[in-house]
């Protein structure tokens, strides 16, 4: 198989998936290099900002799922695919190897690019980005990231929450797409540092916003929404690679 190269900033795992729909799911990480926004609250900067590139490695798909079976020791499981935008990188062939193997992969996405191999995914994950980030989601390109999933991926809406823009935003995402699951999450106002490896995190400051969420919901009777904390951060804080 002739394949594109693509930019990898890290592979961990097995470990948990954090959020979302997936949350406590047994993962393997495969973390692509390169984004086309630039979030105020980014918390993985070392996969996004451009003066890291030299630390993304260009990888065959052969190798990367080398590397998956490696960490997993040959058993299969889910493999999360992550940014930065991984939807920037030409993942399809990846999938493809992966599913042969008995592997199945889930992508989360801020929705500003579409790809067709989005229809290989078995999990789908639209994030688009609230206006705390600093960015202004591209409602057209979002509708082609849901119609590029197709009828046979599971997608689901996931919007990370601040204040009371970014709960508005929410319930805006979530009228647009009323046949998807919707998730939210707690933002994350101490976010680590690009060059760290771990950093100090307000964590009560981040459950404060929680309780401040759920209470939001209830009072609402948003009762289809689905409120959830970063479980990784609850566990590790602000470490990478967990």
């Amino acid at each position: 198989m002739t394949s594109e190269l693509i930019k990898v900033n890290e592979i961990f795992g097995p470990t948990i998936q954090g959020e979302g729909a997936l949350i406590g799911q047994p993962t393997v990480f495969v973390r692509t290099g390169g984004c086309d926004y630039r979030c105020t609250w980014c918390d993985t900067l070392h996969a996004v900002d451009s003066a890291y590139r030299d630390e993304w490695c260009p990888m065959t798909p052969e190798a990367i799922l080398m590397q998956v079976e490696i960490l997993s020791g040959g058993t299969p499981l889910m493999v999360s695919l992550s940014g930065g935008n991984p939807a920037i990188q030409p993942l399809g062939d990846l999938i493809d190897l992966g599913h042969a193997e008995g592997y199945r992969f889930a992508l989360e996405t801020q929705g500003s690019i579409a790809r067709d191999w989005f229809s290989k995914l078995d999990v789908l994950t639209l994030s688009p980005k609230p206006p705390s980030s600093g960015m202004a989601t591209d409602w057209q390109k979002l509708a082609e990231c849901f119609e590029a999933a197709g009828p046979d991926t599971q997608t689901v809406l996931k919007v990370v929450v601040f204040d009371e823009a970014d709960y508005a935003f929410a319930r805006d995402v979530a009228e647009r797409y009323p046949s998807l699951s919707c998730y939210l999450q707690p933002g994350n106002h101490t976010p680590p540092e690009a060059e760290a490896g771990d950093s100090a995190i307000d964590m009560a400051g981040i459950l404060e916003r929680m309780r401040w969420l759920v209470d939001r919901v209830a009072t609402d009777r948003w009762y289809a929404a689905t409120v959830l904390p970063q479980l990784h951060t609850l566990l590790w804080g602000n470490l990478r690679g967990v």
